[in-house]
């Protein structure tokens, strides 16, 4: 963001850059795919960006800048200069612009992190005796990976499982070393959980091939591990060894065991990664499902800030570069499936064959098993991000660092511990609704929520309902503090607002000044609120509204906006008050919307008069449980005979006949 032009802190847009100054001439730049930066005045790159022909891309940042989106007119007005690096393919543009992503770390640029070091399994298999351990961090070269997993202990149990079938070494090689030095095996080779290369009793050779059976069973072949127990089972029981068939038959059940932890997700044993997002304005969650030989071997996600104008096929994009970027060392499988393909569709699933080194398959499923693994998955990201939200809202450091962000960036005399959004929901004009929501120290006081209905304002007029709203909800506290406030109910000045009611000892919810006031809305709005505020003698309550699609927040005659940061914790919190209003507003419009239905539609039932019209919609809700009630049902509401209850039913079904209940 932009510096403080070193007035009022947050109150003003710095001083920016022309674009113009620095624009390339179109002679300059080639038709050709390349990946281009935009560098600051200290020569910082803040944005890297790529181009199947870079000449067009550029010329689209240097249009009327108010013509573009506000996160690009951000980038556009921070930089001082642009430059470019032209490539021979996509796919090595692709390549390039992840890596300048990684070497400069652009602030303009979504960055995927991972939000914790997941655990993997791993096994050496470039060692002379390979071991299976579980690891977190990076990934070494050596070693053959599987997962990541949510659990270590997960982990743990498996292989503890699998060491009794696929007895390979598991130790340090401390300890390998001191057990071959004394000649004697640890405990795992004593409970035949190891096969104990360090003494000697199976050669390198043996070692390897239950090392490559134990990877063979990881990688999703299990079938034919299966099977192959299953024959050494028989072939022992045919010699009547009884004793082994036993045995094998004891890990022909560990083994299925240790199937069962994973769920058989597809049944044609597919190799697939499946990618889902979840995202609101200002964050993305990403959730990754690994699934092997048709089974969940692993699960990963992040949350990111989302902090240019990329759309939902970048986001995906981005994602699968950083997912299998050579550092990962995550193995590309033979499909990734997305909620949305790249926009750079053909040069992503090209990176995607020369990392893999074979044909590799991406694409949006239709229908079917992969579909709903990828709703699955879906789920799984909404959840992550309102856990993220919610873990994020509840922390107390985190809610007063957002207090005190907005009080810098409005100019408050103090922070705002009592905040209340505004918002208004109407269909087409009718029905028009307000709601108002509180929330006090960053968290929401559901218990003082409030409804209006707006009554005096005609047609699709959200500025009149706003000034109408705000109107009714200050006069009321106007009221309430100067209710009781003396003898005779005529108030006395001395005594101060009265915020307890003297007769039930509750506090009078009204009365209560909130320390800012949030409109759901641009300067139109801001601009109702504080005139209703100024026309009821007010003027010590702060006003501001927060722009729905910019999330921009407007003051009162201000001619700019004040754009926080995208980071910042004081529009999150801003963003979140603004969000459960218009939830609020809408939960209350549709409520108000299924009840004048029914209204209307129990229009032509004679002898219904409001009084059994309440009682129905007290009982029944909405119009469709209505219309799915039989006679019974309807004569059992108080006051509602079964000829009305008859009427009723013709009335909502008069194509069909009364229908009883059995």
């Amino acid at each position: 963001m932009p510096e403080s032009d070193g007035g009022e802190p947050g109150r003003r847009l710095a001083a920016v850059a022309d674009p113009a100054t620095y624009r390339p001439a179109p002679g300059d730049v080639p038709d050709a795919p390349g990946v281009y930066r935009f560098l600051d005045a200290f020569g910082r790159v803040v944005y890297v960006g790529k181009a199947k022909s870079l000449r067009p891309r550029l010329s689209s940042y240097f249009t009327d800048v108010a013509h573009l989106h506000p996160r690009t007119q951000q980038l556009v007005t921070s930089a001082a200069r642009v430059d470019w690096t032209v490539v021979k393919t996509e796919v090595e543009a692709l390549q390039l612009e992840y890596s300048w992503i990684k070497q400069y770390d652009p602030r303009f640029n979504v960055k995927y992190r991972d939000d914790k070091s997941y655990p993997w399994l791993a096994v050496t298999v470039g060692e002379e005796f390979p071991r299976v351990m579980v690891g977190r961090g990076p990934k070494r070269k050596g070693a053959r990976y599987f997962g990541p997993y949510s659990h270590a202990w997960a982990i743990r149990e498996t292989v503890d499982l699998l060491l009794r079938v696929f007895p390979m070494r598991s130790c340090s090689a401390g300890v390998f070393k001191r057990s071959a030095q004394i000649g004697r095996p640890c405990l795992l080779g004593y409970i035949g959980k190891c096969a104990a290369p360090c003494v000697g009793r199976v050669t390198a050779d043996e070692h390897r091939v239950i090392v490559d059976d134990f990877v063979a069973f990881m990688s999703g072949r299990t079938t034919e591990q299966v099977r192959r127990l299953e024959r050494e089972m028989k072939a022992a029981a045919a010699e009547l060894d009884y004793e082994r068939a036993a045995r094998v038959r004891d890990d022909i059940a560990a083994l299925r065991r240790a199937l069962e932890k994973n769920a058989v997700v597809l049944g044609d044993g597919t190799d697939a990664d499946v990618i889902a997002l979840s995202e609101d304005p200002l964050e993305v969650a990403v959730q990754i499902f690994n699934v092997r030989g048709g089974r969940v071997r692993g699960q990963r996600g992040w949350v990111a800030d989302k902090v240019d104008d990329a759309g939902t096929g970048d986001l995906v994009e981005r994602a699968i570069v950083q997912l299998y970027d050579a550092e990962s060392g995550e193995a590309v499988p033979r499909e990734v499936l997305v909620p949305v393909l790249p926009d750079d569709f053909e040069a992503v699933e090209q990176w995607l064959v020369t990392r893999r080194g074979g044909r590799v398959s991406l694409r949006v499923p239709q229908r079917g098993d992969k579909a709903s693994l990828l709703e699955t998955v879906a789920r799984n990201a909404g959840q992550s991000l309102v856990l993220h939200k919610t873990r994020r809202a509840s922390d107390l450091t985190t809610r007063n660092r957002a207090l005190e962000e907005i009080q810098v960036a409005l100019g408050l005399d103090e922070a705002p511990l009592r905040v209340e959004c505004y918002d208004v929901s109407n269909l087409q004009g009718t029905q028009v609704v307000a709601s108002m929501v509180v929330f006090e120290d960053g968290l929401p006081r559901k218990g003082e929520y409030r409804r209006f209905v707006i009554k005096d304002v005609a047609g699709q007029n959200d500025v009149a309902s706003m000034y109408e709203t705000v109107t009714r909800r200050f006069r009321r506290m106007l009221d309430e503090q100067s209710e009781g406030g003396a003898v005779g109910g005529v108030p006395d000045p001395e005594d101060g607002p009265l915020l307890v009611d003297p007769d039930t000892g509750r506090p009078r919810k009204f009365a209560y000044a909130p320390g800012l006031v949030v409109v759901d809305g641009g300067p139109p709005q801001v601009a109702a609120a504080q005139r209703a505020l100024g026309d009821l003698g007010i003027d010590d309550i702060p006003v501001c509204g927060l722009a729905k699609r910019l999330e921009e927040v407007w003051l009162p005659d201000q001619a700019a906006p004040v754009v926080l940061p995208r980071s910042s914790e004081g529009l999150y919190l801003l963003q979140r008050v603004r969000d459960e209003a218009h939830r609020f507003a809408i939960t209350h419009h549709r409520s108000r919307r299924s009840r004048s239905m029914v209204e209307s539609a129990l229009d032509d039932v004679p002898g219904l008069g409001e009084v059994r019209r309440r009682a129905l919609l007290t009982r029944f809700g909405s119009l469709k449980r209505l219309r799915a009630a039989s006679v019974d049902d309807l004569a059992e509401v108080p006051g509602i005979g079964r000829r009305t209850a008859e009427s009723i039913v013709l009335a909502l079904q008069p194509e069909g006949a009364a229908r009883s209940a059995p």
